[in-house]
């Protein structure tokens, strides 16, 4: 379920983000939501490239509660930063890279042209990262819990998997 507070906060993102200078997707439980997918939406997930991180948070620099910089875990790392909009946060994450266990080296960043789906929301067009790509990414992640619920829903839904 999405809140009305999610879809407005969603809506001033399209709109400042409309010129095509960004390239972004929703992603996460947002992203999952937009396509069809029962979850509980907590906050939005937005990914671009590093470029486009530090442009968002230059467009959006009033509602920064955490500058966009380099960040790493383990598995995963981004230029990743925090908006918070009318209470609702947003999670920006630029050039994200996974490692697989046991690795040394980071794999190349998400090639988001690829695995990016448009969904139209009341008349916004919302590029979303296909749950199809989502699945991989919480494989290669080992959040496999996640994963196969994202699974079970395609085959519900009869996604082409």
């Amino acid at each position: 379920m999405i809140k009305e507070s999610h879809l407005q906060v969603l809506e001033h993102l399209c709109v400042e983000l409309s010129d095509g200078k960004i390239n972004w997707v929703i992603t996460g439980s947002l992203g999952f939501a937009l396509q069809g997918m029962p979850v509980t939406v907590g906050d939005i997930d937005l990914q671009t490239d590093a470029k486009g991180a530090y442009e968002i948070e230059n467009r959006f620099r009033e509602y920064v509660v955490r500058s966009v910089r380099l960040s790493e875990a383990e598995r995963i790392r981004s230029h990743y930063g925090e908006l918070l909009i009318d209470g609702v946060k947003v999670e920006i994450m630029g050039d994200v890279q996974k490692k697989q266990p046991g690795e040394t080296v980071w794999g190349a960043p998400t090639p988001l042209n690829a695995h990016k789906r448009i969904i139209d929301v009341g008349g916004f067009p919302i590029p979303v990262l296909s749950l199809e790509y989502e699945h991989s990414a919480y494989v290669a992640l080992d959040r496999h819990e996640k994963a196969t619920a994202i699974l079970e829903w395609m085959r519900r839904d009869q996604h082409q998997i």
